[in-house]
């Protein structure tokens, strides 16, 4: 009897002792399962993927769920089948739109907004701005006074100080008006905020100027521009912004002549943002 009861001891000893190994094989097997589904995935067929996600998709939308009292997705597919057809007044059947009744092709082929449509028209009126403007440029030989560039913030046009002002100063030159009365034709039935942008380099403004730094010299000239469009050429003032920067927003390096006469400039800049009365003349 006692010989027995140590076998048994001895039988349940060890299994206890290997009772560990059952759980690490779980776990191997679980990770072999892992890894495979991980390399099925990595090699997965794009079309079948989107097979599988979109039935599942109109699985999730069709069936009703079981929180809300309905049967489940499993028993979506009976639900529908089992579903009354809906009448008209007269009692006659009408017709249930399904998923291949053309409404997503309506979807996908839906009217522009008219948001989408006022910026389509002013992308193409910036388009035909910078073919003007570049071509004008070329044939009086400007392209070292006068450059321009789609910028994702609108249409820069930059003009060397040198163009517009004698030194120090912030009255315009003759010679510059022909290139703003070009600029004053195209921007007058633009529909965009125009901005009009004064900067310097980082010298000091002489003790004889007529301004106290740079913020006023850079602000002034800025202002000259904009006084030239709005009393000169008679363009809607509602249009316009202007600003003077001095030199905090140099585009060259500053200790070099080359990159100090970079900086001097005035910027016009076509904003690429809508105006409520263009969005507004379409409704």
């Amino acid at each position: 009897m006692r010989q027995r009861d140590r076998r048994k001891r001895r039988v349940e000893t060890r299994e206890s002792r290997d009772r560990w190994m059952i759980t690490y094989a779980d776990l191997i097997t679980l990770l072999l399962i892992f890894f495979v589904i991980l390399y099925a995935m990595s090699s997965l067929d794009t079309d079948k993927y989107n097979i599988v996600t979109g039935s599942l998709s109109e699985t999730f939308k069709s069936g009703s769920t079981v929180l809300e009292g309905g049967d489940g997705i499993l028993d979506a597919g009976k639900s529908t089948e089992n579903k009354p057809e809906s009448t008209d007044g007269d009692g006659n059947a009408a017709a249930t739109a399904g998923p291949n009744d053309g409404s997503a092709e309506q979807t996908e082929n839906k009217t522009p907004s008219v948001r989408e449509l006022a910026f389509r028209e002013q992308e193409t009126k910036f388009a035909e701005l910078m073919g003007v403007i570049t071509n004008y440029v070329e044939e009086n030989n400007l392209e070292e006074q006068i450059f321009v560039a789609d910028k994702p913030q609108g249409i820069e046009i930059t003009l060397s100080d040198r163009f517009l002002f004698d030194i120090g100063k912030a009255d315009l030159k003759s010679p510059a008006l022909p290139a703003l009365q070009q600029l004053s034709g195209l921007f007058s039935d633009i529909g965009a905020k125009i901005s009009i942008e004064g900067h310097t380099d980082n010298t000091p403004v002489s003790s004889a100027s007529h301004y106290n730094d740079n913020w006023e010299l850079s602000g002034a000239r800025a202002l000259s521009v904009l006084r030239f469009f709005l009393d000169r050429e008679g363009l809607n003032p509602d249009n316009f912004q202007y600003a003077g920067y001095a030199d905090t927003q140099p585009t060259a390096d500053n200790t070099t002549a080359a990159g100090q006469q970079k900086n001097r400039r005035v910027e016009i800049i076509v904003l690429r943002q809508l105006q409520e009365g263009d969005i507004q003349s379409r409704d």
